[in-house]
This record gives structure tokens, C-alpha cells and sequence, in this order.
């Protein structure tokens, strides 16, 4: 299983990978500078996946700003908790804020809303 990484960094990478998937994009319209028509939506999707990675940075921003800064345990470091359960930024040791979850095994689904019935 993938290591579980804190979700504000998830979402901050995946903005980055978007740049680059955007320029990446924009450099694949070189191979078809013949065809002014492929260059010009070659360099439309280029820019779409960077302002789409402007679009995520501002909300990553914006959820981070509401997000409850708590003292990592293991650390000391001051980081950012989304959810019921997240990693610490700094040395992802698992962090919770709900008190019936303490001491157990950290789990990602617990930040899922189901339905109790």
C-alpha cells in the first residue's frame, strides 16, 4: 500500500502536476508547427491544465486558511488538519481530532461520510 501523505500536500502536488502536464502539452504542439490548427489546441489545452492548476491552488488556499492548525505530537511542528483524521506535514505520524478515534488504527475512511442506519 501507497504510504498516506497529508491532504493538503496531496492536493498542492497534483496542482504542480498540472503545470508541468500543461507544458508538457504546450511543448507537444512543436511537432506539429505545419498544422497551425493542432499548434493552436495543442497550446489551448496547455494553458487550460495551468489555469486549472491556478483554479486548485486557490481552493487548496482557501481550504487551508479554514483548516484547524494543531501541535504534532511526534514533531512538535505546528501543521494543518483537514477531515476527522490526517498525516502531520512535517513527519506524517496520524492525527485526529475527534476523541473516539484515539488510539486506534489511522484509517483514511474515516474521514468518508456514510450513512448510519
Amino acid at each position: 500500500m501507497k504510504p498516506y501523505k497529508s491532504k493538503i500536500n496531496k492536493i498542492r502536488s497534483f496542482a504542480l502536476a498540472l503545470i508541468f502536464f500543461g507544458f508538457i502539452v504546450m511543448y507537444g504542439g512543436i511537432f506539429f508547427k505545419n498544422s497551425p490548427i493542432l499548434v493552436l489546441i495543442f497550446m489551448s489545452l496547455g494553458v487550460l491544465c495551468i489555469i486549472g492548476s491556478t483554479v486548485v491552488y486557490a481552493w487548496i488556499g482557501l481550504l487551508s486558511t479554514r483548516a484547524i492548525q494543531v501541535e504534532c505530537p511526534n514533531c512538535h511542528k505546528h501543521t494543518k488538519v483537514l477531515g476527522r483524521v490526517d498525516m502531520c506535514m512535517y513527519c506524517n505520524e496520524p492525527l485526529t481530532l475527534d476523541p473516539t478515534l484515539e488510539g486506534k488504527e489511522f484509517d483514511q475512511s474515516y474521514n468518508n461520510k456514510t450513512k448510519k442506519s
